[in-house]
């Protein structure tokens, strides 16, 4: 039986907050590894791949994946790329029951268009940058036990539909 829960996917479909929400409902600690990296390095994500690259922070990125996949009756919020590490996926699988939020390029733009700390929104047209990742990390994000949609959805929506799926992916198995 997998006791953790852990959310990938696209930046921009909810996998802090929602993490955060589907935590206190379960009451599983939480955990956010975009955060934890931060703690780790005393640096905001921007600033780790503007000083270092993004090599560096995916080395973290990997270390704090294999501290926190040892935590039982967690719920676990990946950054966006965390996912294209195989590795990172195949130690996580081990406990946890892997969901992969998404939505729309769309709404996803919508979602994020505010936030001045996302280095793809630093390009001339966003909207075509995250369709070319989302379509890049395709394969990657269908690597999951089951998919959810979170577009067109509050957090409550989303975290009432996942305890749903989860009972069910958990009743099957």
């Amino acid at each position: 039986m997998k006791h953790s829960i852990v959310l990938i996917g696209f930046m921009g479909t909810g996998k802090t907050e929602v993490g955060k929400v589907l935590s206190k409902r379960l009451k599983f600690n939480f955990f956010d590894i975009d955060n934890l990296i931060e703690e780790k390095t005393g640096l905001k994500i921007n600033n780790i791949f503007k000083k270092f690259r993004e090599n560096y922070f995916r080395q973290i990125e990997a270390q704090i994946v294999k501290e926190i996949s040892k935590e039982d009756f967690a719920v676990i919020a990946c950054g966006g790329g965390t996912a294209l590490n195989r590795d990172n996926i195949a130690i996580l699988r081990a406990k946890s029951v892997i969901i992969n939020l998404y939505a729309c390029a769309e709404v996803i733009y919508e979602r994020i268009k505010k936030n001045n700390d996302r280095p793809i929104l630093k390009c001339q047209d966003p909207l075509i940058k995250i369709k070319e990742l989302l379509q890049v990390r395709k394969d990657v994000y269908i690597n999951c036990d089951f998919s959810f949609n979170t577009g067109g959805l509050s957090i409550l929506e989303v975290v009432e539909g996942l305890i749903n799926k989860i009972n069910w992916f958990h009743f099957c198995v």
